[in-house]
């Protein structure tokens, strides 16, 4: 009666402590309350007693029931128990019980379940006395390893010898989800489903009527289960949990939340099973109140305690990004499992800004005893990623090893993700190169994403090209992945080989492909293209449009992209975060400042969005290139939050342009010596700072400012312009003389300067920053990098558009000039520099001069 009743167990056994005469009915009724609670040590124990002590001394042999009991220890036992189930075996064989009816069914039973199925089979077909207990033993072990199929085919065999019972047919359906066709098994469950109706079966036993649910459930057609739910006569608290969490389990998670509220309403109270699937749907749905609300039900009914609820919480809080609830939650367990460290970790992994505490848990976990399994791994790998700490993954990648897990391919591409991240392609490419027949779509994916990663873009696309060599279908993640890389570069030849590709692949159609497209010919200079594109796409997501939108200001077209702010919102599209930095970023690049204020307090006051960083940037340099310095500081004083580097630094940058170069220097001063606090070992800062200076001929200051940069250790990055011919890069640093056709290219500069004369051209010498004459001034402008670049380019017979690429902003003498070039040789020319794109055309530049 004790060991009946769940946590008496102790009450039992002082019980039995207490009978001084003790026969084998008092030891086996001992032993099974102990195998029934799953304490296996124990019930071997006890086991032991009873034939050393036995009564008044004497030893008690065992009985089948005996055997029986301990058979279903064993199953509880873990990894340790198919050596306790060996010894057993052994034991039964030299009593004699080997073909008992009740301990051949436990025997077969438990060696199903521990995998020796074959030898299970044998034993079955072998016992002279078979009845529905075996026969359901031998199921259930089948069906336990995935083999449905075979539990089938025993019921199929056996079907005509046997009194089946209820729990055979039970049985029997929950092996059709484990077909490896899903569509037979649902196959085989219909004709089960049939049988029952016709005998009258599904209208006496609930159990028949849950297992159908489940079966049709697990199967993935939900509106059968949901059918024969709604036709149940009778039903328990099991019918309601196992439609709740079909629903759950097939994404239909309203439906569950549905159903979880009709089963409280009917007065019966929810089970651990019930509450676990509400709060999976609650977290999908991204339902936190309701989710609480559940979490409050728990508590009061005790649930919470369950380890699987728990888990459950720690989920529903992680998806939410409530990580304070996730701590509390976990250390409030009364125990964790192997599933709440893996949560927890996993939780923390998500977020880059948590990635420390995921290594803490990891620590405690293996301090606790437990052994990392295939999620705790990838989990903390993922943390490692985002900390990009090397030495962590190294550590990782040693304990994994050391747990024989090196061969996982959910392992092997976390590793390849996370070394990739941390800039080590030497073990990406060994890990990658030993993993064989066992690369998936992930584990090239991640290969590509770590060379375009560490900018190995040849490397990428060569991988690409194997890929195909080996019939290896891109997806789209891949063709996204490398069109993201071809537009961070500007390869344009490179990203049209992709978008050929896809289009053959019939890829083009899918959003994130074609979003992605968009992007790319927006950064590699033909907006045409990327225009005609997205007004193609048959879906588009809030990518597509931030993607044409930022690329619509990125080339200076700021109505453009305004008016297709307006087309977003009357689509039903609601802006997010990016959005807004695309649009305000375009009202910058046309001097909209009022109707930049007007979309930034939008954000709040309408979408409810709260501005980051990014977007007080746009606005002090919507305040900037405007030349409404004096409002500046202002507005950074009424930030909610403290000036970043970047806010500081679009001081600077706004306060080094020519045409508000005769505009006061204490912005400026107070802005460069922030940046020099926050950034000491940013050339940027000190490259800036010493620029604004010489705009303002302040020499000494100027002078000073490349001081400090000394002082700093730290080095200038070489402004330098490039151009693709026939897939080849061709590099130029100002001044260059490296190149092998450099007699022909200066000959070229040489002859478009005098054109350029003739026509009006005065070298805009404020741009040569140093404090030198007139004459040398001139000489210095001349060799700009992308005057180079651009002199190169016509030494070639061509009529395309020449494409120019630089990786600082173009300075304004280059500008002029260009807008002069490009009349000379009747040709377009495009430049992207740090900042935007430049058209030049018949002697227009696309920004109108504002820029």
């Amino acid at each position: 009666m004790y060991g009946s009743c769940s946590g008496y167990t102790d009450d039992a056994h002082c019980v039995f402590d207490e009978i001084k005469l003790k026969n084998t009915v008092s030891w086996n009724s001992i032993i099974s309350v102990y195998s029934q609670r799953g304490n296996v040590h124990t019930a071997f124990e006890l086991f032991s007693c009873m034939q050393r002590d036995g009564d008044g001394g004497f030893v008690l042999n065992p009985n089948q029931y005996t055997f029986g009991s301990l058979m279903m220890a064993t199953c509880a036992a873990g990894n340790s128990g198919l050596y306790l189930l060996e010894q057993m075996l052994g034991r039964i064989k030299k009593s004699g019980f080997l073909n008992d009816l009740y301990v051949g069914s436990a025997l077969v039973s438990g060696l199903a379940r521990f995998g020796l199925t074959d030898y299970a089979k044998d034993l079955f077909r072998e016992m002279s006395g078979r009845n529905a207990v075996s026969m359901n033993g031998l199921m259930v072990g089948l069906v336990w390893q995935n083999r449905g199929k075979e539990a089938t085919e025993v019921f199929m065999e056996t079907r005509d010898s046997i009194d089946m019972n209820i729990d055979s047919y039970v049985i029997l359906l929950s092996a059709f989800s484990e077909f490896s066709s899903p569509d037979e098994g649902i196959r085989k469950g219909r004709e089960v489903h049939t049988y029952l109706i016709r005998t009258g079966l599904t209208d006496v036993k609930v159990a028949l009527g849950n297992a159908l649910i489940n079966m049709y459930a697990k199967c993935g057609s939900i509106n059968e289960a949901r059918s024969v739910f709604n036709l149940m006569i009778n039903k328990d608290i099991v019918s309601w949990n196992s439609v709740i969490s079909g629903f759950d389990q097939n994404k239909c998670f309203e439906s569950s939340i549905i159903s979880y509220c009709e089963m409280r309403r009917t007065g019966l109270v929810p089970q651990n099973f019930s509450l676990i699937s509400a709060l999976s749907s609650c977290a999908s749905l991204g339902w936190i109140q309701l989710g609480q609300q559940i979490h409050g039900e728990g508590l009061k009914l005790g649930l919470d305690l369950d380890v699987s609820v728990s888990n459950s919480l720690l989920v529903l809080y992680a998806e939410m990004g409530h990580i304070t609830k996730c701590h509390k939650v976990f250390w409030v367990m009364p125990e964790q499992d192997q599933v709440s460290w893996n949560s927890i970790i996993g939780a923390m992994a998500n977020l880059e800004s948590e990635a420390s505490k995921a290594t803490y848990y990891f620590l405690k976990m293996v301090q606790g005893g437990w052994n990392p399994n295939k999620i705790t791994f990838v989990n903390i790998l993922s943390a490692a990623s985002s900390l990009l700490c090397s030495e962590l993954t190294h550590q990782i990648h040693a304990s994994v090893l050391k747990h024989d897990l090196g061969k996982d391919v959910a392992i092997e591409n976390a590793l390849l993700a996370c070394y990739g991240k941390c800039g080590e392609i030497g073990p990406c490419e060994k890990i990658f190169s030993r993993m064989h027949d066992r690369k998936d779509d992930v584990s090239w994916n991640a290969m590509i994403s770590g060379y375009i990663h560490n900018e190995l873009l040849s490397k990428a696309m060569d991988l690409v090209l194997l890929m195909l060599q080996m019939g290896q279908r891109l997806d789209s993640f891949t063709i996204a992945t490398v069109l993201s890389a071809c537009a961070s570069v500007a390869t344009l030849e490179r990203g049209m080989e992709v978008h050929a590709y896809g289009t053959r692949a019939y890829l083009e159609g899918d959003v994130v492909v074609g979003s992605a497209l968009i992007d790319m010919y927006s950064k590699c200079g033909r907006v045409d293209y990327a225009s005609r594109l997205f007004e193609l796409m048959p879906v588009r997501n809030v990518y597509s449009w931030n993607s044409m939108i930022s690329g619509y200001a990125r080339h200076g077209l700021g109505e453009k992209a305004l008016e297709l702010f307006s087309a977003m919102k009357l689509s039903g599209q609601a802006p997010d975060q990016i959005t807004f930095v695309g649009v305000l970023s375009a009202c910058s690049h046309v001097g909209l400042v009022d109707e930049g204020f007007k979309h930034f307090k939008s954000m709040s006051e309408v979408f409810g969005l709260v501005p980051k960083m990014e977007h007080y940037s746009c606005m002090v340099d919507l305040l900037g290139r405007a030349g409404r310095l004096c409002k500046i500081e202002d507005f950074i004083n009424k930030m909610p939050m403290k000036p970043s580097v970047l806010i500081w630094r679009t001081v600077l940058v706004a306060c080094c342009r020519a045409n508000i170069r005769d505009c006061k220097f204490e912005l400026g001063q107070r802005a460069a010596q922030m940046l020099f606090e926050l950034e000491p070992q940013n050339a940027v800062n000190y490259v800036l700072a010493s620029n604004m200076y010489a705009l303002g001929e302040k020499w000494e200051e100027m002078v000073e400012a490349r001081k400090s940069m000394k002082r700093a250790h730290v080095k200038k990055e070489a402004g330098c312009s490039w151009v693709t011919m026939k897939d080849m890069v061709h590099v130029f640093v100002a001044g260059d003389k490296s190149h092998p056709e450099r007699d022909v290219i200066y000959r070229k500069l040489k002859e478009l300067n005098v054109k350029m004369r003739d026509m009006g051209y005065v070298p805009e010498t404020s741009f040569a920053l140093y404090d030198l004459d007139l004459e040398n001034k001139e000489e210095l402008l001349s060799y700009h990098s992308e005057k180079i670049a651009v002199a190169f380019m016509l030494t070639r017979e061509s009529s395309m558009p020449i494409r120019i690429m630089k990786n600082l902003r173009v300075c304004g003498d280059c500008h002029v000039a260009f807008k002069y070039i490009s009349k000379i040789v009747h040709r377009k020319i495009v430049l992207r520099d740090s900042n935007r794109f430049h058209h030049f055309e018949d002697g227009e530049c696309s920004c109108r001069d504002y820029w």
